[in-house]
This record gives C-alpha cells, sequence and structure tokens, in this order.
C-alpha cells in the first residue's frame, strides 16, 4: 500500500478501504503523513488521523505547518484536541497555544491537565525569538551522588518520557546546573563511578533571554546534540534540541531572503499567504525606494546642457548605474552573510574597509578597460575617457556603499539584512548618476 492508494481511497469516501491503510500509516513516518496530509480539509485529515494511536497522531501533528495546525485544532471538540495536545512535545504545544487566539486558548487551557496546563503557561510565556521560546520541558536530570549503574537506570525509567537521552544534565537538590554527561560515557564508565566523576562541566548553558539566532550558532559552533537553557540564578529550565536549530535556521534563513529583496515580514508562507498580506510586504519599501530613485530624475535634471551637448552619454547611463548597483548588491550580500554567521562583527569594519577599496578598485579598472573601446566608438576619446573614469568611480563606491551598509544599520540597532539589494541599488543609483555625469562635466567642458 502506499499514499496514492490511500489518495484513492479518500478520494472514494470507502470507510473500509480507508481502514485498510492502518497498518501502512502505523509504519509511516509522521513527517510523510503530515506532507500527504497538507492542503487537505480537516474532515479528510481527522479521517486519516483516526487510523493512528493518540501518540502518533501528536506527533504527525507536530510536522503540520502552524496555520494547518490551527486550522485542525479549530475543528476538532475540546476534549480531542486536548487529548493529543497532551501527547506533543512540549515546545511544540506550547508554539500551537500561542497560534490559537485568547478565547481557544482559555477554552483548552481547562481541559488539560494541570501538569500540562502549567508547562504550557510556562513555555508560552517567553518572548517570541529566544531560547525560551523554543526550548523543551522534556529533559533528563541526575544527581552527581548516583553512581554510573544508578545513572543508567535512572534514564531507562525516565527514556520513554524525554525528548533526548543522549545527554543527561547534572543539577542540585536546587536545579542548579553543574554539569553534563553523556549516556556514551555513562555506558563505558566503571559501574561504580559516581556521576561527578564523569560529568563535564562545560554546558555551553544560554539564558532564557538569548536571541535565538544566536542559540543557533552556538550548537553549530560546538556540534551539541542539545544545550541547556538557565534562568538568571543558573538553574535548568530547557534544552533546545538540534531539531529545534534547524527550524531556527531555516526560519531565519527566510527572514533573511525576505529582507534582502525589502519584503516585509509575513504571518503566513508565500504559498498560504492572501493577497492582501503579500501587498502589505511589498509596498512600503517599493513606494519608498520610488520616492528615494526621484533624486535619480534630478541628478539628470541638474545635468541637462552636458547631456544635450553630448547625447553619446545617455547610452552609457543605464550600464553604469547598473554597475554600480551590482557591485553594491555583490558586496552587501557577502557582509550580510558574513554577520549571519558571525564570520565578521563591527570591530572588523576598518579592516574589510581597506580590503574592500582594494578589490572594487580592481574590479572598476577591469570594467573600465572592458567598456572603453564601446566608449570610443560611440562618442571618440573624451567619452571613452568619461565612462572609464566613471566606471572605476561608480564600482568603488557602490561597492563601499553595499559593505558598510550593514555595519551601519547595526550600528544604530536595526537588521543587517535590511541592508537589501533594492535599497543598496536605488543608493548606488544616485551616486552612479551623479558621479557619471558630474564627471563627463569636468573632462567635457
Amino acid at each position: 500500500m502506499t499514499f496514492e492508494t490511500l489518495a484513492s481511497a479518500l478520494a472514494a469516501s470507502s470507510s473500509a478501504d480507508i481502514a485498510m491503510h492502518r497498518d501502512f500509516l502505523a509504519s509511516a513516518h509522521p513527517a510523510d503523513i503530515a506532507e500527504f496530509l497538507e492542503d487537505k480539509e480537516a474532515d479528510v485529515d481527522w479521517q486519516v488521523l483516526d487510523l493512528l494511536s493518540l501518540g502518533k497522531q501528536a506527533e504527525v501533528l507536530g510536522y503540520f505547518k502552524r496555520h494547518e495546525q490551527v486550522a485542525l485544532a479549530r475543528s476538532a471538540p475540546r476534549a480531542r484536541l486536548a487529548a493529543i495536545v497532551t501527547q506533543m512535545d512540549p515546545d511544540d504545544r506550547a508554539d500551537l497555544f500561542n497560534a490559537l487566539t485568547d478565547d481557544e486558548q482559555e477554552a483548552l487551557l481547562p481541559a488539560l491537565a494541570q501538569a500540562e496546563r502549567e508547562d504550557i503557561r510556562r513555555l508560552a510565556a517567553y518572548e517570541n525569538g529566544t531560547a525560551g521560546a523554543i526550548m523543551t520541558s522534556d529533559y533528563a536530570v541526575l544527581s552527581p551522588q548516583l553512581t554510573a549503574r544508578q545513572a543508567l537506570d535512572t534514564l531507562r525509567r525516565e527514556a520513554p518520557d524525554k525528548e533526548t537521552i543522549y545527554r543527561a544534565y547534572v543539577v542540585d537538590p536546587d536545579r542548579k546546573l553543574l554539569g553534563a554527561v553523556r549516556l556514551q560515557d555513562l555506558i563505558l564508565a566503571n559501574p561504580r563511578t559516581p556521576v561527578d566523576a564523569i560529568m563535564r562541566r562545560e554546558t555551553h548553558a544560554v539564558d532564557v533571554s538569548v536571541d535565538q539566532e544566536s542559540v543557533a550558532r552556538e550548537v553549530a559552533r560546538y556540534d551539541l546534540v542539545a544545550m541547556p537553557v538557565v534562568d538568571r540564578d543558573g538553574r535548568i529550565v530547557g534544552i533546545i534540541t538540534h531539531d529545534d536549530v534547524l527550524d531556527v535556521l531555516t526560519e531565519e534563513a527566510t527572514e533573511d531572503f525576505h529582507k534582502s529583496g525589502s519584503v516585509g515580514e509575513l504571518a503566513q508562507t508565500v504559498g498560504h499567504a492572501t493577497i492582501m498580506m503579500l501587498y502589505r510586504a511589498r509596498v512600503i519599501w517599493l513606494v519608498l525606494l520610488v520616492f528615494g530613485n526621484i533624486f535619480s530624475g534630478a541628478g539628470i535634471a541638474h545635468f541637462e546642457d552636458i547631456i544635450a551637448t553630448h547625447m553619446a552619454l545617455l547610452f552609457f547611463l543605464p550600464l553604469l548605474i547598473a554597475s554600480g548597483g551590482n557591485a553594491g548588491a555583490q558586496a552587501s550580500t557577502l557582509t550580510i552573510r558574513a554577520m549571519a554567521t558571525g564570520e565578521v562583527e563591527l570591530s572588523h569594519l576598518g579592516r574589510l574597509l581597506g580590503r574592500e577599496v582594494m578589490v572594487a578598485g580592481l574590479l572598476g579598472l577591469t570594467m573600465a578597460v572592458a567598456i572603453f573601446g564601446i566608449g570610443y566608438w560611440r562618442g571618440g576619446a573624451d567619452i571613452a575617457l568619461v565612462v572609464a573614469i566613471a566606471m572605476i568611480i561608480i564600482v568603488l563606491v557602490g561597492s563601499l556603499i553595499g559593505m558598510t551598509l550593514p555595519f551601519v544599520l547595526t550600528r544604530v540597532g536595526f537588521d543587517p539584512a535590511t541592508a537589501s539589494g533594492p535599497l543598496v541599488t536605488s543608493i548606488a543609483d544616485i551616486a552612479g548618476v551623479l558621479i557619471y555625469l558630474g564627471t563627463a562635466q569636468l573632462v567635457l567642458f
């Protein structure tokens, strides 16, 4: 049996045929089931979910996109939704809870057991985008006085209810984090060795308020399976696992891509966003850039006399402006990505500035040589000289704009990704017009 035959059974609305897929669905991965149910009606989703155990229903729901989770939650009776939410991973159910309206949240909470209710409230209270908002409360803890054998017995009992036991966290009676111990080290140690002698005291723990992007970088830097999260008193309150980090990296990369195209924040994915959502996300920057480009027109108007005298200049105007914008976009892309990965910081600006001057100078000189012959053919030696000189300066200025703008935005508290291609290109266009026509006036007059 396959998902194709299941789709056929669903299309035929045959309950008997659908039920025949119970064993197939039991062995299928929850992510594959969630992908199969993507964009299907809620009643179809429930027909399939009814064939699964409660625990697997929760797993499948955890793989749904957020808007699909919310739609399915709204179509379920409160008791049934509460039963599934109880089985979900703590971080997943907290995310779903935050996506519901206040009225829906108030309706759901009384149907949950007190432990789950308090856990959801605690996890949902952390500010979005912080370590606390993406952590899970399913983690294994050990006492430093336990022996390796006792620790393994403890983990064996706790394993079914924990997200991971590959790394357990050693705490004192007040739950202050003392260290971490790997499952591998416990297995290989002498059974009578105390955990205190096996554990590693460096845990790379982060505070609950740390930005999620910083957490993702730390996990990637140290190749961690999980990272503990502590409160201001050093007490462990949760862990962030590698799968949560992958979600963060995907989310942050998507956000940076949108900003690089001067697109505002989207509440939905592009495939499910409404016309008005897409309009609002794009219109503000486009209108601002339109008014910004008025300066380019004003620059051209200022040099009307030189243009009227040497019409050949117009032929090279789009080419030179585009070259400056392209060079700036390249420089900003390299800088923004380096800043996002932590490779460069504000303190590196001076060193990078000197290197960019050399690189951009070589690029501009190469492009000037490439265009000189066309300039000579179109307008003679004087026009060729103007075009070549302007090309060098425009590429140099455009590159410096693209490289420095992310640093400037970071310095004033903005996301460096805001130094997007359209923004850099618009600024470089204005500079390009002024440089080109100003050079022409100096050389030709």
